[in-house]
Order: C-alpha cells, then sequence, then structure tokens
C-alpha cells in the first residue's frame, strides 16, 4: 500500500514539473515612446510601430525592426497636409555605442519618415549616422608612443522638412528638394523654376 501512495506521489509530482516546465513566460508590455491626440509610437518586444486610432479601427504602420535590443529616443511625431493628401512625419534616434581598448565609436542614428496613413505607405525613408569616434593611435612600430585622436564620420543623407511640407535631402556637395505629386502619389525631384527674364533695356 505505501509503495502504491509513493508511486502516486510521485507521478503527481512529475505532472506539475511538466506543467510548470511548460509554462510559457508571459511578454513584456509594450513601451510607449511617445503619443498625441490620436496615435502614438510604441516599442513591442523589438518592433517599433504607430498606431492612429481612428473613429472606427486603428491602424498599425512599422517604422522599424530591431535585430538587436534597441530603444528609439527623442521621437517626435506631426501631421501635415500637402496637396490635399494627410501626412505622417515621423523621426526619432538610435544611439549605439561600440567600445575597444583602443577604440570608442559613439553613433547616433537619426530615421526620418514620411507616411501616407491613408493607403498606410511609406513615402520616404531615410537614415542618417553621426559617428564620433576616440581612438588611441601608436606613433612608432614599437608602440611605445601614442596620442588619442578625436573625429567626427556623418553618413548617409541629412533630411530637412521645409515649408510647404517639401523636404531636401543633402550632404557636403549637394542638396536636392523633393515635393509630392498628387497623380503619381509620391514624392518627386522638384522641378527647378525657370530664372525670371532679365529686363529689356529701353531705347533711347
Amino acid at each position: 500500500m505505501k509503495k502504491i501512495a509513493l508511486l502516486v506521489l510521485l507521478v503527481f509530482c512529475g505532472n506539475v514539473y511538466s506543467q510548470k516546465k511548460k509554462a510559457t513566460p508571459k511578454a513584456a508590455p509594450p513601451v510607449v515612446i511617445t503619443k498625441g491626440n490620436n496615435y502614438s509610437a510604441e516599442l513591442v518586444k523589438n518592433k517599433f510601430y504607430l498606431f492612429i486610432n481612428n473613429a472606427t479601427a486603428k491602424d498599425t504602420l512599422l517604422l522599424k525592426t530591431y535585430p538587436d535590443k534597441g530603444t528609439p529616443t527623442d521621437c517626435k511625431i506631426s501631421t501635415f497636409t500637402t496637396k490635399g493628401t494627410a501626412m505622417y512625419f515621423v523621426t526619432w534616434t538610435d544611439k549605439q555605442k561600440t567600445e575597444t581598448k583602443l577604440k570608442t565609436e559613439d553613433n547616433i542614428v537619426t530615421e526620418s519618415q514620411i507616411w501616407n496613413p491613408a493607403t498606410k505607405t511609406l513615402l520616404i525613408g531615410n537614415t542618417q549616422t553621426v559617428s564620433k569616434i576616440k581612438e588611441i593611435v601608436f606613433l612608432d612600430k614599437m608602440k611605445t608612443a601614442s596620442e588619442t585622436q578625436e573625429k567626427t564620420r556623418r553618413s548617409g543623407y541629412e533630411f530637412t522638412l521645409l515649408g510647404g511640407e517639401d523636404f531636401s535631402l543633402s550632404d557636403k556637395s549637394s542638396s536636392t528638394k523633393y515635393s509630392y505629386n498628387p497623380t503619381s502619389m509620391k514624392y518627386e525631384v522638384a522641378k527647378a523654376k525657370a530664372a525670371p527674364a532679365p529686363p529689356k533695356k529701353k531705347r533711347r
């Protein structure tokens, strides 16, 4: 009788252990990065979303998927209308740091996106990285003398939202302006305006 009771107890304990082992951990709650009257930018696990609360539905726009742990900072959201089309402008930064014994690199990645919420379409997505680098450089082959050098490196285009809700992409050597085309429903390179003709000289 004692052997049967012991066997039943072992089976019961085994079932309890198995159930505990199979229990799935609770998912981490979403992190609200910023929000407005009818929208919010939230980090759900490793996915960064823009949620728009409409009168009858909730739109979900995927801004970015992070392969590793990351947290968007300085996120700003604004709305505007250009040529009769409502838009959402979202910008945020990611701060990344890599460090070795000889080199430290602080990267600030700025993301800029313009969305058409009616079609849930990303019209422009721009990424610019500014890297501040501090490095110990040896001055001789025997590595007996060294100095610390600092420099700043930029990659990608600088995004600027202009008046009239156009935007420009710029680097050291060029700047290009883009305007929304309601026919193609895309941003296109703005055509340069023709220079005004010089005034005609009056005949004497």
